[in-house]
């Protein structure tokens, strides 16, 4: 985990997403928070790392998201060297067992 990003605003952003019971919550509680650019960008990226979990090159990531490349590098560093959020999420997603 990122001590740099640890604190109690963070914290309490975090147990607010926690609260939230499905997916039209999740909509209402992104749109008011987030400008739709970012949300699309945060949406992009998860699509990346699932994508390269499926061990997808880049031409065929970029050429089904539209990332660019230094996007892909970018979640590729934090999909291998990270702190395996995003194959915990992906796992939970996928119905499987967590990594």
């Amino acid at each position: 985990m990122n001590s740099k990003m640890k604190d109690p605003a963070a914290d309490f952003l975090f147990q607010a997403i926690l609260s939230l019971e499905n997916v039209e919550e999740c909509y209402r509680f992104f749109e008011d928070l987030c400008t739709v650019p970012e949300i699309k960008a945060m949406s992009q990226r998860l699509a990346v790392a699932r994508m390269l979990d499926q061990n997808c090159v880049y031409s065929d990531i970029t050429a089904k998201t539209g990332a660019s490349s230094a996007t892909i590098s970018r979640v590729n560093r934090a999909y291998r060297y990270g702190c395996d959020g995003f194959s915990l999420a992906l796992r939970r997603l996928e119905g499987g067992s967590e990594p």
